[in-house]
């Protein structure tokens, strides 16, 4: 199985190597936390693609993701390498605005909306 050091390599190259990245309990497709789910539906009403990592599949990855980031709950949101928050900030974010103006900035496409 992957050492403690090895899935730090691991998540490392999945939050550098994808534009967005959600680490999650469950799949977009189908969520297994509300927490997780309310991410997904931000992400995917904004029109955001994203990479969602099942940290579920493994106590390795659901326990790393947690030392990566020194931050102890799930869901985890990246953008471009950077740790944007879990639910409740992403939430607040977009409420705002300044999820949106975030993810512009960073040279993400939205969704247009009418």
């Amino acid at each position: 199985m992957t050492t403690a050091e090895n899935i730090l390599t691991v998540i490392d190259n999945e939050v550098k190597g994808n534009d967005v990245v959600l680490f999650m309990k469950g799949s977009p497709e189908m969520p297994l936390c509300g927490f997780s789910g309310q991410v997904a539906q931000v992400l995917d009403f904004l029109g955001v693609p994203y990479k969602g990592i099942n940290v579920l599949e493994s106590d390795a990855l659901r326990n790393g993701i947690k030392d990566y980031s020194n931050w102890p709950t799930i869901p985890q949101l990246y953008i471009k390498g950077e740790f944007v928050g879990g639910c409740d900030i992403v939430r607040e974010m977009f409420q705002a605005g300044e999820l949106q103006t975030l993810l512009k900035g960073k040279g993400i496409e939205l969704r247009e909306r009418a």
